[in-house]
Order: structure tokens, then sequence, then C-alpha cells
């Protein structure tokens, strides 16, 4: 008895269309294999090109602030000693403020300026009335208390969001200026229309500058005054989480964020399948070859196998934040003068 390759059994019944077998027989291997792999590789979330677009955005608000009759936006950047990191943060911040029509210059003192010193500069800026925006880039040489500093900075110029009260107005859902890194996610998550309202969200870092104020808003209610919650249910995590209870919670997660600066952290078997993945981690690393190149959190070649989107490093969240930085500064100048109308 003979046996027809293409008879398919459906609910106990065979399926003997002719045009059906046709049309099975059409089918090669290959077609199975690309439609696999298109299904597991994730949508890469292109925070360079995103950046761009903000800015873009920014630029305009500022020309159509600027034909109003207001100066345009001034930001200062304060940097201490000659760490190469940071000189090259403050420089791409610099070249971005002045892209959109920002008045930005750096800073630059010697390592050898003393605490004190460095609050009565600061104290200036903040009683300039030609000055918006004031950030002190980080860190700060090992003598000085940073928190110390951030707190010198008059809450409505610090666009870094550093300041305790604007630290305990975001803790609040009040408006306020939010670190430029956490609102770099947030955005991110909104533009690229991840949904979050009821989804389990995993947040690995514990800084207060990003871990914190990343979960903050996720978990927030989006009713209230600030517009940046997201209804998400947040679980925080560290370095220190012991692996199989990290590897549980990641697990669990429909948004994992990564913010350690501990190269491949996040491994693939953390992830949920299609889960969305932000690293904001980064950290130089030398490969076996003797080249230096960067890295983020995640084990990138093989969770974007996994993941349904993931942001790279570099080219995520890193140009997002520099954007954010920006945003921070057109929206200090538009409640400065606000508050002079007021007044």
């Amino acid at each position: 008895m003979s046996v027809s390759l293409f008879t398919v059994n459906v609910s106990g019944e065979k399926l003997e269309n002719l045009k059906t077998k046709r049309k099975l027989a059409s089918i090669h291997i290959s077609d199975f294999i690309s439609i696999n792999v298109a299904s597991i590789m994730a949508r890469i979330l292109d925070g360079k090109g995103l950046a761009s677009d903000i800015k873009e955005e920014l630029k305009v608000k500022i020309e159509n602030w600027v034909s109003l009759g207001n100066r345009a936006p001034s930001l200062r950047c304060i940097i201490v000693g000659d760490d190469p990191a940071s000189q090259t943060y403050v420089r791409n911040k610099i070249q971005a403020a002045l892209a959109v029509g920002i008045a930005a210059e750096t800073i630059k003192y010697d390592e050898t300026l003393s605490q004190e010193e460095l609050l009565a500069k600061i104290d200036v800026l903040n009683k300039d009335d030609a000055v918006d925006g004031i950030l002190v880039q980080l860190p700060l040489p090992g003598a000085m208390d940073e928190r110390k500093i951030c707190n010198a900075v008059a809450p409505e110029k610090d666009v870094d969001g550093f300041h305790i009260i604007n630290v305990g107005q975001l803790c609040l859902d009040m408006p306020t200026m939010v670190p430029a890194t956490a609102l770099a996610v947030i955005e991110m998550l909104k533009r690229f229309k991840i949904d979050t309202f009821g989804r389990n969200a995993v947040v690995v870092g514990r800084s207060k500058n990003v871990g914190m104020p990343i979960a903050m808003m996720l978990h927030s209610d989006r009713n209230h005054d600030s517009g940046l919650g997201m209804d998400a249910t947040v679980t925080i995590c560290h370095r220190y989480t012991p692996r199989e209870q990290l590897v549980t919670f990641c697990r669990n997660a429909d948004i994992v964020i990564t913010a350690t600066g501990v190269p491949k952290l996040i491994k693939a078997d953390m992830i949920k399948p299609g889960a969305t993945v932000i690293d904001v981690g980064i950290t130089r690393i030398t490969d076996e070859q003797g080249k230096t190149k960067l890295v983020g959190d995640v084990d990138y070649d093989e969770v974007v196998k996994i993941a349904g989107a993931i942001t790279p490093v570099p080219g995520g969240v890193g140009p997002m934040t520099v954007a954010m930085l920006m945003h921070n500064t057109l929206q200090a100048a538009q409640r400065i003068q606000d508050a002079k109308t007021l007044n």
C-alpha cells in the first residue's frame, strides 16, 4: 500500500485537496529557516538616529524661542582635572549644544582646585542671569564631596538633575529636572512605542543618578503631574544580586534595563523571549587582539537572538543622554524666564 507524502491529518481527517498538496510541496526548507531566524532577531533600538531627530526638533524649538525675543539658552560645563573620558563627554555635550542653538562653554580647572574654590565658582554662575544651565562633569577629584558639589548648583539651573531638590521632586511625581540618562531611557521607551502599562520591568543597577530615577519613573502613575509615569511593576536588582535570583527576576521581565558597568552581566539565559532590553552600561575593554572597544552590560551577540528589542552599545542610550541634556537646558531657560515673568 502506498502512502502519499503530502497527506496531512487534521483533527483525525485526511486533507487530500490537490491544490493544498501542491501548495505544501512548493514550500522549501529554507523558507522555514528564514521565518525562524526573522522571528528571533531583536529589533534594534537606534538611539543615535533617534537622538538626531530629537536634536532637530530642539533646534526648531530654540529658533522659535529666540524669534519671540528671548536670548538663546546658555549652558556652562565645568570640568576639573584631565580625565580623558570626561574631556570626551564634555566635548560631545558642547558640540551638541552649539548644533541646536544653545550658547555653551566649557569651564576647565586643574585638579589642584580646592572644593571651596569650586563651590565659589559655582555660586558665581548661579547668580549670573546670562546662564540657564550648569553641569559639573563627574567624577571629580577624589578629595571632593560630589554630593555637596551637586547640591551647590541652583536647582533651576541643575540640568543634570542631581540636586537633592530635583531628586526629591522626581520621587514625588512633581515636574522637575530629570537626570539626562534616566530621561533618555524613558524617552526611548515612549518613542519606540514599547508598552509599559502593567508590564514587569527589572532595573539592574541602583545608582541614585541612573537606576533609581529610571525605576521611579517606570513604576509611577502616568496621570501624575510630571507626565513621566510608565505604570510598570518594577523590581530593582544590582551587581551583587545572586545570579540565580537575577536570572529568575529577569526571566520574568517584559523589560530589562541594566546600568551597572559590568560587561556582559546580562546573558541570554536571563532574557524572556521577546522582551525589551535597554543597555545603559558602557565600559571600555581590551579584546584578545589588544584593541580597545566599548561594551555594555549585555552579552549583545547572544541576547539579540532572544530579545524582541534591544539597544546597541555604542549607539543606544549614550547619544540619547546628550540629546536629553539639551532638552533639559531649553527647559531650564524657559522655566527661568517664566519665573521672571511671574515676578
